[in-house]
């Protein structure tokens, strides 16, 4: 009896189904993070906010890279690093903007938004599980929102800090840690995306 592909199937459509959702999630709290960082003037916040379009962008690229080839996969996950690249340097930029020019968070603003992210993000995390060990464009979309359920436990604690000692040191503290973490997943995710094009390549070669 050949098999109809039926269960395959319905486990990708699954699949996608979570990639979909992740999308939204993350996309409605980049602007939620945003706007309440602005208000908030936390940098800790704004750096959140941004990873987490880097992440909606991510999951577009994985639901895009869905039925290419291994190539194209590759080339997903490279643009995903890309992303995080530019999103790190911005981050690291604007904390020398807000350190020059001074800033007054507001850690209470700071430890709601952030605890409401943290949430979003750690159930985002569990429905990514079975992409941990998946091909290089999905296992990005895993590291990625475990990036941001660190980032989000950094925030709440700078939060704390910030009523804590009224001062903006820990939200300026905290933004930079967040673009020095992100700068090192993307670093990790182009290496692992280059090892990929490079055995595609290979492949190609051998055909």
């Amino acid at each position: 009896m050949t098999e109809c592909g039926c269960h395959a199937e319905a486990s990708n459509e699954a699949q996608r189904r979570i990639l979909r959702l992740a999308l939204g999630l993350n996309a409605t709290m980049f602007v939620v993070g945003l706007v309440a960082g602005l208000i908030a003037q936390s940098m800790g916040l704004i750096a959140d906010s941004l990873d987490m379009l880097a992440d909606a962008c991510v999951y577009g690229v994985g639901l895009a890279a869905w039925a290419r080839s291994a190539h194209f996969k590759a080339s997903a996950a490279q643009l995903s690093g890309m992303l995080l690249l530019i999103l790190g340097l911005s981050v690291l930029l604007g904390v020398v903007w807000r350190s020059v020019m001074g800033s007054h968070p507001e850690g209470g603003w700071m430890m709601g938004v952030a605890l409401v992210a943290l949430i979003v993000n750690a159930t985002v995390l569990r429905l990514l599980g079975r992409f941990r060990q998946g091909e290089v464009h999905l296992r990005a979309t895993w590291l990625l929102t475990r990036v941001d359920v660190i980032a989000n436990g950094a925030v709440i604690l700078s939060g704390v800090l910030v009523l804590w000692l009224h001062s903006s040191v820990p939200d300026l503290v905290i933004g930079a840690a967040i673009a020095v973490y992100v700068l090192k997943e993307s670093v990790g995710i182009l290496r692992e995306a280059r090892e990929a094009q490079i055995a595609a390549g290979a492949t190609i070669a051998k055909l």
